[in-house]
């Protein structure tokens, strides 16, 4: 429990600037996320960039530029590859919207990786579709949809996503006209969140 409580200390002590607005907030949370072996390792090189800067006659407002430079290096050394449906893989009738809300949360240039096998004698086909929005992904609206990974991408590694950006992603199986997404339950939405 002590660790939670110092968690957001050592963000404050890191930037060294208050946090004012909802968004450093936000981030602030996401950082605590960390392990607390990342974020010792985050605050070690951070801090020790920051005062060698500062011995060499960098000024403070230079260091906090330095700061949000390895802040967003950070973004990506600590970016997660996670495995849609954990071990069930991305398969028929599992509860990825439920599995979502239970792995949040996912952060910018995170990579899902969807595996699935090629159609065979045995199995069905899969893909992977991005809807637009909300009322599509409710309804399984594949017009205009996004194809992002074909029937034989998920084999073998599987087909990897990079979560590129801070928006909403719709995703959805395409299969038999919309079937796998409404009653397979192939179908979940992330919202991913800054790291840091």
């Amino acid at each position: 429990m002590e660790i939670d409580l110092l968690r957001p200390l050592v963000i404050i002590q890191v930037i060294k600037l208050p946090l004012t607005s909802p968004i450093q907030l936000q981030e602030a949370q996401s950082f605590a996320l960390l392990s607390v072996s990342q974020q010792t390792a985050y605050n070690k090189l951070s801090s020790s960039m920051a005062g060698k800067l500062q011995g060499a006659g960098f000024s403070l407002v230079g260091t906090f530029f330095l700061l949000l430079f390895s802040c967003n290096v950070s973004r990506t050394v600590f970016a997660a590859k996670i495995n849609v449906g954990g071990p069930v893989n991305w398969t028929f009738g599992f509860n990825y919207t439920d599995w979502a809300l239970k792995t949040a949360p996912f952060h910018v240039n995170d990579t899902l990786v969807f595996k699935y096998d090629p159609p065979n004698s045995t199995t069905h086909a899969h893909s992977v579709y991005l809807v637009k929005d909300l009322p599509k992904f409710i309804a399984c609206d594949l017009k205009r949809a996004q194809l992002v990974a074909n029937v034989i991408q998920g084999g073998g590694e599987g087909f990897e996503f990079v979560l590129s950006k801070r928006k909403t992603y719709y995703f959805v199986c395409g299969e038999k006209q919309g079937f796998h997404c409404s009653t397979g339950l192939m179908r979940f939405f992330v919202r991913p969140v800054k790291r840091c």
